[in-house]
């Protein structure tokens, strides 16, 4: 018998393994949420509770290689079903039929946050794929944004979960401070509201910002906020003509078409034209969601080393936080027009 042989797995044990993996992103997704109830952490939110916990784990204990292929499996596949409930929060009626004359903002804003990110992360001479989800999770729609693009232009583990925890830490950060300035600022309830839906990263970060300012305020903000989430569509699908371009020399490397998107469409489709129960509408998009993409983000976090993280990241960050702050003045003044 050759020395180097290796012996059969048996099949019984690779299921285990697989479905331990995805067992053990769920359970620490399951206690970031419940840890994100706690004081501090509540302003964070489960999802980047949820990764902070895989990056401890995975540096004081390693990464569990015994259940790789599980949660790489929750890395991967449960992220693009993720992006696919996503589409649930999305009304199409209200952004095409109420929010229209907001899309010209929301268009500007993605073009300001992407171009002006990239061209400081030049300047500053960071890694340009992270620097691109960073822009990108700043001008659309934050950790989902990020998720969405990143198998599009192709960045690793490791850059999807950075860029995701350090867009929740700064979106975060931005909306505690425009609640702070809200009242010294002489702009209308309304008019607030839009510049916290045209300009923040999440929506809830939107959400926690424009609240106070009232219902009003609240119902166009996040109005606002939706024209974002709707332009991911086509930008995904920019971004993958672009790639496909790109790579047109290497047939093999060549981007793949975003299929999970024609899902995000049709969920977004679903949501917004059949009349399903409200209830289980919003345990879709605000329960089970967000939960499946904490538990990815923790197959993404698993693989962050941080002994590299401000090598990979400080310089990518720094762009787009500048970026973030030249976004929220350049769209406070392009509210009277």
């Amino acid at each position: 018998m050759p020395k180097n042989k290796e012996l059969p797995v048996n099949p019984k044990w690779r299921s285990i393994k697989f479905y331990g993996g995805i067992l053990f992103t769920v359970l620490i997704a399951a206690a970031g949420t419940i840890a994100a109830k706690l004081p501090v952490l509540d302003r964070i939110g489960a999802m980047l509770t949820s990764i902070l916990i895989a990056v401890l784990f995975r540096n004081f204990f390693g990464y569990p290689e015994s259940l790789r292929t599980g949660i790489q499996f929750s890395a991967q596949k449960i992220l693009r079903f993720a992006i696919i409930l996503y589409g649930f929060k999305l009304n199409i009626d209200v952004v095409l039929t109420q929010g229209g004359p907001l899309l010209l903002h929301d268009v500007v804003t993605i073009i300001v946050a992407v171009g002006t990110t990239m061209l400081l992360a030049r300047l500053f001479k960071g890694e340009k794929v992270l620097s691109l989800l960073l822009g990108i999770g700043t001008g659309v729609c934050g950790a989902a944004a990020i998720a969405a693009v990143s198998p599009i232009v192709k960045a690793d583990d490791e850059d999807t979960a950075i860029g995701v925890g350090i867009i929740a830490l700064t979106g975060t950060i931005f909306a505690l401070g425009y609640a702070m300035v809200r009242p010294i600022l002489p702009i209308t309830p309304e008019q607030f509201g839009i510049w916290s839906g045209i300009s923040l990263h999440e929506i809830a970060h939107v959400a926690a910002a424009a609240a106070p300012a009232g219902s009003n305020a609240l119902a166009v903000g996040l109005l606002a906020k939706l024209g974002r989430v709707f332009l991911l569509i086509p930008l995904c699908l920019i971004l993958s003509l672009w790639m496909r371009r790109k790579d047109k020399d290497k047939v093999t490397q060549g981007a793949p078409f975003p299929w999970f998107l024609v899902g995000f469409l049709a969920t977004s489709i679903i949501g917004t034209y059949i009349p399903i129960p409200r209830n289980i509408l919003s345990g879709i998009s605000n329960v089970i969601g967000p939960f499946l993409l904490a538990s990815a983000m923790v197959g993404l976090g698993l693989n962050v080393h941080l002994a590299n993280l401000r090598r990979r990241a400080l310089r990518p960050f720094l762009a787009m936080f500048v970026a973030s702050i030249i976004l929220s003045v350049f769209s406070y003044f392009t509210l009277w027009f």
